[in-house]
């Protein structure tokens, strides 16, 4: 914690003073006043702000998506399967009622998928950048970009398969708790490295899909194409499940970073009116 009065050194009295800094007496010129800090050790009407709210609903969202998925999954094997059984049977059934009511679902379904995927997003960066200016705080040396890149980098093609993760290694290192001896503390960055691989692989294998049903020509390849979405759906279940992980372990490091900046009794620093 730095002292509370010349915001320089680092506390080591029970009254929150370095060993610079007098008992008593007003804060030093030119020196700015103690950020008032509330429970938990976040900021009271500045940065850093709590982002477990945000992280909630961005995870609840990501099981939305794991639903919707689930549902495309379904109605894509079962129209898949009409497919089929026209290639290998015959079976004309997918020209019929049966067939256009699978078109139907599965087209429903997709939609679900797009706007959940939408929410999803917006959520998912407001908790990012708030997460990024956070780590501001806790630790500035760590950030290599700047805080409106958590929002900007998802839009930049080609630079939107890197930023984004550049910014996020950054937020990482700054929330992790330091050790008792002080110093740039290290985690491991595996929860990070893993959803981004498996984010990447799987936005390259929705586009992939994609392409391959909407120029589909012949009952053969509408089944292969069919067989590749439900393929991209899975995986990007699989991403989903890596997105909640990666969630919900930076919030709680930034939980436990903020802690340490929690006013204790005595120690002198503002608390929250």
């Amino acid at each position: 914690m730095l002292c509370v009065r010349c915001r320089t050194g680092t506390a080591v009295t029970d009254g929150g003073l370095c060993t610079s800094c007098p008992v008593a007496g007003p804060p030093l010129p030119g020196r700015p006043e103690p950020v008032a800090t509330g429970p938990g050790g976040w900021g009271v009407g500045t940065w850093p702000r709590s982002p477990v709210g945000l992280s909630r609903a961005v995870t609840a969202l990501l099981g939305a998506v794991i639903v919707t998925d689930l549902a495309a999954i379904g109605t894509g094997l079962h129209l898949r399967a009409l497919w089929q059984g026209l290639v290998e049977e015959g079976d004309p059934a997918v020209h019929g009622s049966r067939g256009v009511a699978a078109e139907r679902l599965h087209s429903v379904a997709g939609t679900g998928q797009a706007a959940v995927f939408v929410a999803t997003a917006v959520v998912f960066i407001i908790w990012f950048h708030r997460t990024r200016r956070n780590a501001e705080v806790f630790d500035p040396g760590a950030q290599r970009m700047g805080p409106g890149w958590s929002v900007g980098g998802w839009f930049v093609p080609f630079a939107n398969l890197w930023f984004p993760y550049r910014v996020a290694t950054g937020v990482w290192e700054g929330s992790v708790v330091p050790g008792p001896e002080g110093g740039r503390p290290t985690a491991s960055r595996a929860p990070l490295r893993l959803w981004w691989a498996v984010w990447i692989a799987s936005s390259f294998l929705d586009s992939f899909t994609a392409r391959m049903e909407g120029s589909a020509e012949t009952p053969e390849q509408t089944v292969q194409g069919l067989g590749l979405v439900v393929a991209a759906d899975a995986f990007e279940i699989v991403s989903a499940v890596l997105a909640i992980f990666f969630v919900r372990t930076l919030t709680r490091m930034q939980v436990e970073r903020a802690a340490l900046r929690a006013p204790r009794a005595g120690s002198g620093q503002l608390t929250a009116p």
